[in-house]
């Protein structure tokens, strides 16, 4: 399965949250039982440091359904700008897929709440 592409803008200082939806090559729903998943934000593609880390949650492992998201908390510490980001799955035979991609532009924020 190819990595899907999708950018992503994400407030600083909010709380942020999106849904990913998977299918298999046929279209039907792929079965997230027994997977795992990561995700990263980095500057660059080259950068060996993290900025920051997607916590990521199962919501309907059965039809393929994960959301990825960032606390305000997290988000107020990632200076303004655009960075880099995937989406990583490893099933329990430690096979790895990268499933999504792309940009995060984190749009600063005025007021500190």
């Amino acid at each position: 399965m190819a990595a899907g592409y999708q950018e992503l803008f994400v407030e600083q200082g909010s709380d942020y949250i999106t849904t990913i939806t998977l299918d298999d090559i046929n279209g039907e729903p792929f079965d997230l039982a027994g997977y795992t998943a990561k995700s990263q934000l980095r500057k660059s593609y080259y950068s060996s440091t993290v900025t920051a880390e997607f916590e990521i949650s199962f919501t309907d492992s059965a039809n393929g359904v994960m959301a990825i998201s960032l606390s305000s908390a997290n988000t107020a510490n990632v200076s303004a700008g655009r960075y880099v980001y995937d989406v990583i799955i490893k099933n329990n035979q430690d096979v790895k897929t990268r499933v999504l991609e792309g940009i995060v532009n984190i749009l600063p924020q005025v007021t500190v709440f």
